[in-house]
């Protein structure tokens, strides 16, 4: 984070930040998480204990647009009307506040929620991001009660940002259940007829094209005998496509090969299809001579 205290804002900077706090609002109501998770710092300083109680949390962005996509898509429509947006310096922060009014409508029902938002900005890795954001309750009315139906709404038609979330999760699992050798783990991430597709395979080592979930299992029956320490999530980095099912992901191994006493470093480019919180298909481009090589196998 870079402190920007002591420093003159621009009109452009003023302006940017202002655009920043609108824009919390504008994509909430679009239902745009993914816009609006670009908005925060990866880590952040929530305090809504004015509206409902409890005592401020350090989320990550990525667990609080969870946490709201999980609510406002199950209403009718929402409104954050913002206005009176200052921007100030205050100790080691950028500083800025808001008024807002936020509608919730569903049905014929509605929830009025009446205050100030204060936030708090710094610039990280180049951008201005918000580090901690604070609703002001002055007043709310109408039937708050309709969030638990909003609630019910969102949880039966989740919205693709979920989705997407429940993609990248089930990929993680996969990759720790091959870093932990946890067999069990690694079975609970597959469909039944889910496909592996190695188009690079050694064929005569390792089948290119293997169909359902046991005979994929198969395969990984001798990792745990076969490595060591290995690694396969320290650089992963995840491209999202229109479909939120399927993400091309790009990721690093590093892999004690016990039987060699050689490492195994690869490169991996991958396309996982999970359907349901299960994968379906797993497509996995890697250098066969790398892994011929660290092996010890014949080609």
């Amino acid at each position: 984070m870079e402190n920007s205290n002591d420093q003159t804002l621009s009109a452009a900077e003023i302006a940017t930040i202002k655009s920043m706090v609108a824009n919390v609002g504008a994509y909430a109501d679009a239902g745009n998480f993914e816009s609006l998770e670009t908005l925060f710092n990866d880590e952040v300083r929530v305090d809504y204990t004015s509206l409902a109680g409890g005592e401020p949390e350090l989320k990550s962005a990525n667990s609080l647009m969870s946490d709201w996509a999980n609510v406002l898509p199950g209403f009718d429509a929402t409104r954050h009307e913002v206005s009176n947006i200052t921007v100030f310096a205050e100790e080691a922060w950028i500083v800025a506040t808001a008024d807002v009014v936020a509608s919730h409508f569903l049905e014929a029902e509605c929830w009025l929620v009446k205050g100030s938002y204060r936030y708090l900005f710094a610039v990280s890795e180049g951008r201005w991001k918000i580090f901690a954001t604070t609703l002001n309750l002055e007043q709310q009315s109408g039937n708050a009660a309709i969030v638990q139906q909003a609630i019910s709404n969102a949880s039966e038609n989740p919205v693709s940002y979920l989705t997407r979330q429940q993609t990248r999760s089930v990929v993680r699992r996969f990759l720790q259940s091959l870093e932990e050798k946890d067999l069990d783990l690694l079975a609970s991430v597959w469909a039944d007829d889910a496909v592996q597709d190695m188009p690079y395979s050694p064929e005569a080592v390792l089948p290119r094209r293997v169909h359902g979930k046991d005979k994929i299992c198969a395969l990984y029956e001798n990792w745990p005998n076969t490595t060591g320490k290995a690694n396969f999530t320290s650089n992963l980095v995840f491209y999202p496509m229109l479909d939120p099912e399927t993400v091309f992901v790009e990721f690093t191994g590093d892999v004690e090969v016990i039987a060699t006493g050689l490492s195994y470093q690869q490169n991996y480019g991958c396309l996982f299809n999970v359907v349901n919180g299960k994968i379906k298909l797993y497509r996995e481009y890697f250098d066969p001579i790398e892994f011929v090589r660290a092996f010890g196998l014949k080609s």
